[in-house]
């Protein structure tokens, strides 16, 4: 029974580091798009005089050469720190800007409308 139980654990384990791992794939890709906007931005400049300068020595494949080199680095950086996190023992629930994944909303902001000094002390 022990063994049993111990299976069961061990894939439940993995299972739960197999979701935070998804999960801080997600949340760094999302992340490398919407806020490393600039960055990916100096990537396709660059790229692209590389792409230019590659273009005598690799008359055909200069360009393919050069955007695989650039999505493969990210591919690798998006996959190496989602994995260093999930070692880490980092999980997303504890994170606390990663709100907006859960769908929690921020308690330091309250909504304060323009009616509210007109209906707030109204009771029935």
């Amino acid at each position: 029974m022990a063994l049993s139980q111990s299976q069961s654990f061990r894939k439940f384990y993995y299972l739960l580091m197999l979701k935070s791992f998804l999960i801080w794939a997600f949340t760094l890709a999302v992340c490398l798009l919407v806020i490393g906007f600039p960055l990916v931005i100096l990537m396709v400049t660059i790229g692209s005089l590389l792409a230019v300068v590659l273009q005598s020595v690799l008359p055909v494949s200069a360009v393919l050469v050069v955007a695989g080199s650039i999505l493969s680095l990210n591919l690798l950086a998006v996959i190496v720190g989602a994995a260093a996190l999930t070692l880490k023992g980092v999980h997303p629930q504890e994170v606390s800007w990663l709100r907006w994944l859960h769908g929690e909303d921020d308690p330091r902001h309250t909504s304060v409308y323009a009616s509210c000094p007109l209906t707030c002390e109204v009771r029935r």
